[in-house]
């Protein structure tokens, strides 16, 4: 099978039948060093943007391996964009998270300091956690051989993201969130499913939000449905906080007609 390495600083215009597209420093130590790429073998290098060039490989040292593209593939970005808002989890659970995500199609992953996540971001350890969370998230991506490699939203608070519910709300928005709620009346398909035809404007983004190992505090889940959030449930089972997004992910891209 064929591996995907990225550079996002290739132009758009370099991606061109015939042209030489690189890849330096981690991903070409990789390449040459890990996975052993030898001149002539087959691989993509893409820009995390929507462009993969794909061709032979014409050169391999430690600091840059070079592809000649003889095939560019362009992927538009899907629309609505998948957005999951996870809560903050001990352990490596939210990391977990967010890795099956970017394998099933998320667009854009926002880290979320929820009432009761045990683990912490403060100071410099939030911005060590955005770095880490934006590296497992890009080489999913690469393991997926996604085009498209997912933003990371910055460090969100319950107070900020239902600020920003509020003003997607007042501003109209092409917006639609959804909770992860074992409690919650209505399931993930029959909310999708049941849209008014006066109601069928394209939506640009779904968020789905999901809590931390001790599930979303009472006054957090009143206050995001008072600023417009719609509480799902996926079924009669609890997930861990790990596995709950990307189920729902997973069963939104049936429900798109996407997989």
């Amino acid at each position: 099978m064929a591996s995907l390495y990225l550079n996002e600083e290739l132009h758009a215009d370099a991606f061109r039948p015939g042209a030489r597209l690189a890849v330096w420093s981690a991903d070409a130590r990789h390449a040459a060093q890990v996975a052993r790429v030898r001149t002539g073998e087959r691989i993509g290098v893409g820009d995390g943007r929507g462009r993969i060039g794909w061709g032979r490989v014409v050169h391999v040292a430690a600091n840059e391996v070079a592809i000649e593209a003889d095939e560019i593939a362009v992927t538009e970005r899907a629309a609505p964009r998948l957005v999951l808002v996870q809560a903050l989890a001990k352990g490596d659970r939210d990391e977990l998270a967010i890795q099956a995500a970017t394998e099933l199609g998320v667009a854009e992953v926002i880290p979320w300091q929820a009432a009761r996540s045990v683990s912490v971001w403060k100071g410099e350890k939030a911005a060590k956690g955005l770095e880490r969370w934006r590296g497992i998230v890009r080489e999913a991506s690469k393991q997926a051989i996604r085009a498209w490699v997912p933003e990371v939203g910055e460090l969100a608070s319950t107070k900020s993201l239902v600020e920003a519910l509020r003003l997607a709300s007042l501003a109209q928005g092409r917006e639609r969130t959804l909770v992860l709620e074992p409690t919650a009346q209505a399931s993930l398909v029959e909310v999708i499913s049941r849209r008014a035809p006066a109601d069928r404007s394209p939506i640009a983004d779904l968020r789905l939000v999901v809590g931390p190992e001790g599930g979303i505090d009472d006054w957090e889940l009143r206050e995001l449905e008072q600023a417009g959030a719609v509480p799902v449930r996926l079924g009669a089972e609890v997930l861990r906080t790990s596995t709950a997004g990307p189920a729902a992910i997973a069963a939104l891209q049936t429900l798109l007609g996407r997989w």
